[in-house]
């Protein structure tokens, strides 16, 4: 088959899908073996990139998505959604941050790191679908585990967990508690090699 067929139907059936969809399914499909697949939609997301589209194609885990560029969401909100545009609160963000780097986290091991019942956000965020069960834990009172959906990476365009921003190495002093003055020293440290690597 023609490769700049093969684009047409792996375009068509991502628009078409509204979802994602796996190297698997795309394989089995259209009866390509999956790296020629995988390289060719690598030559489009680099046509999307390359063009003034607005659209761009996402790989999120093991599989591909459509999605509108980002730098037009502001035109697009206002004509496809008249209602008032969803928002988070702080709670719930501080959840899901939580939950993003801590997979399989229960809720009561949010609450012992935020030190407030999370409930009312957690329920936002599986409204949401930011934030799905992940089974039971194998400990007394077999407690829900949480972990962040595919949804998740979508909307903060994230391919793995893995692309998700590196945490600050804390230092603990012999009360547990976090050494501010050195993670001080170490934050000017590293803002003096950057003036310098800038000169």
């Amino acid at each position: 088959m023609d490769k700049e067929k093969i684009k047409g139907i792996i375009e068509a059936i991502l628009f078409a899908s509204g979802k994602i969809v796996t190297l698997d399914e795309l394989s089995l499909n259209l009866e390509i073996d999956k790296p020629e697949i995988s390289k060719i939609i690598e030559e489009m997301i680099n046509d999307c990139k390359k063009e003034n589209r607005g659209i761009e194609i996402v790989c999120v885990n093991n599989g591909y998505t459509m999605s509108s560029k980002k730098e037009y969401h502001e035109y697009l909100y206002p004509i496809i959604d008249k209602r008032a545009k969803p928002s988070l609160s702080q709670a719930a963000l501080e959840v899901l941050a939580i939950i993003a780097y801590n997979p399989k986290i229960t809720r009561a091991e949010i609450e012992n790191i935020r030190g407030v019942s999370s409930d009312a956000s957690l329920y936002r965020l599986l409204e949401h679908n930011l934030i799905e069960e992940a089974g039971k834990l194998d400990l007394p009172g077999k407690p829900m585990a949480y972990k962040v959906t595919e949804q998740f990476l979508k909307k903060f365009g994230l391919n793995t967990l893995k692309d998700l921003p590196k945490l600050p190495q804390y230092k603990v002093d012999e009360n547990q508690q976090i050494v501010i003055d050195d993670i001080i020293i170490e934050n000017k440290n590293e803002e003096d090699e950057s003036l310098k690597e800038g000169e």
